[in-house]
């Protein structure tokens, strides 16, 4: 037997949202949104019938005009107060409100995580992302794909959810490709297609194609998913890239603890598993690229990488991937997971460009989590062996609305030369003389950022990350946002991405010299405006 629906409200939809109030303590219940007696949308949510924490909003775009039933699975929410509106309640404050990250982008409503879908076309930067929009649980049956759209990687608008839950499963983490021959049928005329493939999280779990014919606009499921059937345990996360030389599509998929796969196609429809590899001390959402060592373009190399940041450098003919090193791990200890590389971006620019989920509660909020800022990965030769480099993309720069710079500054246990320098937003470098001293320490808006000089580790909320320093000074980066502190180092080959929650109101640089002095052979200090 089903579970027994209650109607809360029924109405011909004519407005843009159907507006919930939700508590974030309240007890999930089931509801769907049925369309001329069709269930089309089916949730979790924590809906109350008493003062809502915030307000969240069902899309009903798609359903103008036609009647529209909105029921629960708990007969004492039958009265709870919905309404249909062409804005949120509360949303007045949208973007302003406390913990809003000003420079990362966040959902305006509801639990993000992993970054999806990225993809470059048509001179726009596409973020799907996994999105509940009806709580900050992150309830799995609840993930859809939310979209956002960038054209200068900085400034992002959000479209709105693109992908839904259907009878596969939720819409789980996947990438996206342009195209551009149509192998896949899925195209209409001129306008090659923008072709995505998700986890479809159901019983049990598949590959799904989802794809756009008009440049982006508008997204559909494929009608013949699953494209992968199941393989092993929640094999998931798919990533898509073309391979030119054997003009194959290529997928790499997690399997199960460690393990994943590559398959191939021809037509992104069809797929054969080609080889099962292992990366050790990684699991999930993988990513798959080729890339130059130190930009030689007759140098090329492949990286295969794991959720947490653990990557392998190798080789890869179409047939099979091989690990030139050891396994290494770039951001460890920090809080980006499941970073991913956007596609299609060589065809604009020629950079290899990520971005990460960055974990971590917003307290009050009414929504949570965020994703890093864009960063570019570069694979540089290091006594370690060849590894990965990130910087945050020039782009920065756009919103910088104040610089201050000093060549040579000392600082002497006592003084305070930074007293009044900067603001909320910053964007700080840098190059520190270390010699023989123990370290030092900067306060940047309330966050200790301590260098212990003798382990060579940069420190920042009781965690570190390796810093080596170059020619007898450490070089380093910090973004610092209402919610967040991001770390480089060592000509971004130290990277700590962390989820903090900044001092408001508080000073903005602090120079904290350690046995006697603090010598900077140069600082910059850049004051950033809000993306929104």
């Amino acid at each position: 037997m089903g579970v027994a629906m209650h109607p809360v409200t029924t109405f011909e939809a004519g407005a843009r949202y159907l507006c919930l109030p939700v508590a974030q303590e309240a007890r999930l219940v089931k509801a769907e949104i049925r369309v001329d007696g069709r269930v089309e949308r089916a949730f979790d949510i924590p809906l109350t019938g008493g003062e809502p924490d915030f307000w969240v909003g069902a899309n009903l775009a798609a359903f103008q005009g036609r009647q529209v039933a909105f029921l629960v699975d708990d007969e004492g929410l039958a009265g709870a107060s919905v309404v249909q509106a062409d804005a949120i309640p509360g949303s007045e404050d949208l973007y302003r409100e406390r913990y809003r990250p000003q420079f990362h982008f966040s959902a305006a409503r509801g639990w993000l995580n992993d970054p999806n879908g990225l993809v470059a076309y048509g001179g726009s930067y596409y973020l799907f992302f996994q999105h509940d929009p009806y709580a900050n649980h992150g309830s799995g049956r609840n993930k859809h794909w939310g979209l956002a759209t960038s054209r200068d990687l900085v400034h992002w608008r959000e479209v709105g959810d693109a992908l839904y839950p259907d009878a596969l499963g939720a819409c789980w983490s996947g990438s996206a490709v342009v195209d551009w021959g149509n192998s896949s049928g899925l195209g209409d005329g001129d306008t090659p297609p923008l072709v995505c493939a998700y986890t479809s999280a159901g019983e049990p779990f598949t590959q799904s194609l989802a794809y756009s014919a008009d440049g982006g606009a508008t997204w559909q499921p494929y009608d013949g998913n699953p494209v992968v059937g199941h393989l092993r345990a929640e094999n998931r996360d798919p990533k898509l890239i073309w391979h030119a030389p054997t003009e194959r599509w290529i997928m790499a998929l997690y399997l199960d603890g460690n393990a994943y796969a590559l398959l191939r196609s021809r037509d992104l429809r069809q797929w054969e598993v080609i080889q099962e590899l292992t990366l050790a001390g990684a699991a999930e959402c993988p990513d798959f690229f080729p890339t130059a060592l130190e930009g030689d373009a007759e140098d090329m190399h492949w990286v295969f990488w794991g959720a947490n940041g653990t990557y392998l450098v190798g080789g890869f003919d179409g047939e099979r991937f091989t690990p030139a090193q050891a396994p290494a791990r770039l951001a460890a200890n920090g809080d980006a997971y499941a970073a991913q590389t956007w596609s299609d971006i060589a065809s604009e620019d020629g950079r290899r460009i990520q971005i990460a989920w960055l974990r971590g509660d917003l307290p009050g909020m009414p929504f949570t989590q965020q994703m890093t800022f864009p960063h570019t990965l570069e694979l540089r030769a290091a006594a370690r062996g060849m590894r990965l480099a990130a910087e945050p993309v020039a782009e920065i720069a756009s919103l910088y609305v104040s610089t201050e710079r000093w060549e040579g500054l000392v600082v002497q246990a006592g003084q305070d030369p930074l007293d009044g320098v900067g603001g909320e937003l910053l964007d700080v470098r840098a190059q520190v003389a270390v010699g023989d001293g123990p370290g030092f320490g900067l306060m940047v808006r309330g966050v200790p950022v301590v260098y212990d000089a003798g382990e060579e580790l940069l420190w920042c909320y009781g965690r570190a990350c390796r810093c080596r320093p170059r020619d007898g000074l450490v070089d380093l980066r910090i973004l610092a946002d209402r919610a967040s502190v991001e770390l480089y180092g060592e000509g971004g080959l130290a990277a700590l991405p962390l989820r903090v929650l900044t001092e408001p109101g508080g000073r903005a640089l602090r120079a904290l010299p350690w046995g006697g002095e603090l010598v900077f052979r140069s600082l910059e200090v850049h004051t950033l405006r809000s993306i929104w």
